[in-house]
């Protein structure tokens, strides 16, 4: 896709679902849509690709329990904001 004929509402509709698209929750026909486009727009090719570098990073990280105090302020936190809203 070159920049005269680049669409970018098409390529924002494709950003809403690119992580069902990585995470396999779409149906086929959606799923070849969205490598049609990626085939196309070079653009979308290099942030699903960087998209999908993020969570291969995220899920290679070692899971650590959060501290029971940090938990327990963090819940106070939320409470009060939720009374603010």
């Amino acid at each position: 896709m070159t920049e005269s004929n680049h669409h970018h509402e098409k390529c924002r509709e494709l950003f809403e679902r690119l992580s069902e698209y990585l995470d396999r929750e779409l149906d086929e026909e959606t799923c070849s849509e969205i490598e049609a486009h990626i085939g196309r727009c070079e653009p979308c090719k290099v942030c699903m690709k960087t998209l999908k570098r993020t969570v291969d990073v995220c899920r290679s990280l070692k899971q650590e329990q959060v501290p029971p105090d940090f938990s327990r302020h963090l819940r106070e936190l939320i409470g009060q904001l939720g009374k603010k809203v």
